[in-house]
């Protein structure tokens, strides 16, 4: 007999019946066994109609959650046939900014019974396939036959748990006028995979832990400019720390347990589900590996290599670069490469580390008030749409003076991006502001910012008009 297709084959191993079914009818012919097989396997592993009634009614008589207002805005629907697609690291709000995109729609009027919200990680939905999720459409244009002709929103959470699921997707943006959008993470499906599953049919955007904007809010801090020392107070205390905690929110809600938080998001978004994803064997050298990308401003993998060589443990260079890989897949960490107008002298630089929160870095013990500085303004420009190693860059001039970021427009160097904690120390500053301007000559670009901690002001040096500008103000 033949092997049952893929998608059924891994239900069928899992099947109650599998071995009656194994040996039963011995006497039909292979073609005739895999079709009575197939057909007795799909039969009895669907999930039932009245379930998938169930969790659509379920979804219109709940109130959705409580909401903390985002800085993050999805368009309510597009003239393509493109589903959205929404990624990010685990535990950074996806589902949340699907409740917050359902909300607008309601806002300007769309009825909610053309509306779904369905979680695919509900214990109901068990081993789903593309006929379960055939079964829910129909089920739910039977429920609603009225919006068979109207245009219709569904939300489709943890998608990666239906097996098939590209298929479907493709099949309704085809076939019907639905808008969808889609989120997933976990070992089966990096949250980032869902756009290349869609081979193109999918416009991306990304969910970062809360911005400061966000922190704000969920603090219930007023991000106006504040006029009394009271809400200076406020607001200062805030950002220090937002700065060191950083903004997944769970952390936020519940901050006596932040730590623990953390730690679980480490140990869930981190090891587990990159172990799981890829089978990694060496367990001991991806942690040793993540807690010294924690503890790099710039990473070598060939020093990496030779430093586990010298403990005396054994790893192949090409398995090191497999598990960067892995990790930066992940969403919580980001190599940055150096600017060159040399494809090959941008791919071949080391690269600076970055991770999604601060909160990562603190809980690694990370106390220097610059590195983590420098880490929220580079989330902060991924925020604003820049792309690390396509238009985000650092640069580093043959003679070792670096500036930490660059920003490219097209074939030109738009900004200049210096961040100094400790603007106050002459020789610190010194140092910062030589490398900008020589960085400045030999990239040809005048747009100079030096991002401080509290100074601001303007400044000539050597002839370059250099602005700075606090932190605080810039986020």
């Amino acid at each position: 007999m033949r092997e049952p297709i893929p998608s059924q084959e891994r239900r069928f191993e899992s099947c109650p019946q599998r071995l009656v079914l194994k040996r039963f009818p011995i006497f039909f012919s292979s073609t005739r066994r895999e079709t009575f097989i197939n057909s007795f396997f799909i039969y009895n592993t669907m999930i039932p109609k009245k379930i998938w009634e169930e969790l659509i009614a379920d979804f219109y008589e709940r109130e959705l959650p409580k909401i903390i207002e985002r800085d993050i805005d999805y368009p309510l629907q597009i003239p393509i046939k493109r589903a959205i697609s929404i990624i990010g690291p685990r535990r950074s709000g996806k589902t949340y900014s699907m409740f917050q995109t359902i909300k607008k729609l309601s806002e300007k009027g769309v009825e909610k019974d053309r509306i779904l919200y369905m979680n695919f990680e509900d214990s109901r939905l068990i081993n789903l396939c593309l006929e379960d999720m055939n079964l829910m459409l129909n089920t739910f244009f039977e429920l609603y036959p009225q919006n068979k002709k109207k245009k219709i929103w569904f939300f489709l959470d943890e998608i990666q748990n239906v097996e098939g699921w590209e298929r479907f997707v493709r099949s309704i943006l085809d076939r019907e006028n639905i808008c969808v959008y889609l989120t997933g993470s976990s070992s089966k499906l990096l949250s980032k995979e869902i756009s290349t599953s869609l081979r193109g049919r999918t416009l991306s955007y990304q969910v970062f832990p809360f911005s400061f904007s966000d922190y704000l809010k969920a603090v219930k801090v007023n991000s106006g400019k504040p006029v009394s020392s009271y809400q200076k107070a406020k607001l200062r205390n805030a950002f220090d720390e937002y700065l060191v905690w950083g903004g997944y929110p769970e952390t936020i809600i519940y901050k006596e347990e932040r730590s623990r938080i953390l730690k679980e998001i480490e140990e869930v978004t981190i090891y587990r589900d990159i172990i799981e994803r890829y089978k990694v064997e060496n367990t001991k050298v991806l942690k040793i590996l993540f807690t010294q990308l924690i503890h790099s401003k710039e990473f070598s993998i060939h020093k990496f290599f030779n430093f586990l060589k010298s403990q005396g443990i054994k790893v192949g260079k090409n398995t090191l670069y497999n598990y960067f890989e892995y990790i930066s897949d992940s969403l919580v960490m980001f190599p940055l490469r150096k600017f060159s107008y040399s494809y090959r002298e941008v791919e071949q630089s080391i690269p600076k580390i970055y991770f999604v929160d601060n909160g990562l870095l603190t809980l690694k013990g990370i106390r220097d008030l610059g590195r983590l500085m420098e880490n929220l303004v580079f989330i902060e420009l991924k925020r604003k749409g820049f792309v690390e190693n396509e238009t985000l860059f650092y640069y580093k001039s043959p003679d070792k003076k670096e500036v930490d970021f660059v920003i490219k427009e097209k074939t030109k160097i738009k900004q200049l991006i210096q961040v100094c904690y400790d603007i106050e120390d002459y020789n610190t500053k010194e140092r910062e502001l030589k490398s900008i301007v020589k960085a400045s000559k030999e990239l040809e670009c005048s747009n100079l910012l030096v991002i401080t901690l509290d100074y601001e002001g303007t400044e000539m040096f050597k002839g370059k008009k250099i602005k700075f500008i606090s932190l605080l103000n810039w986020i």
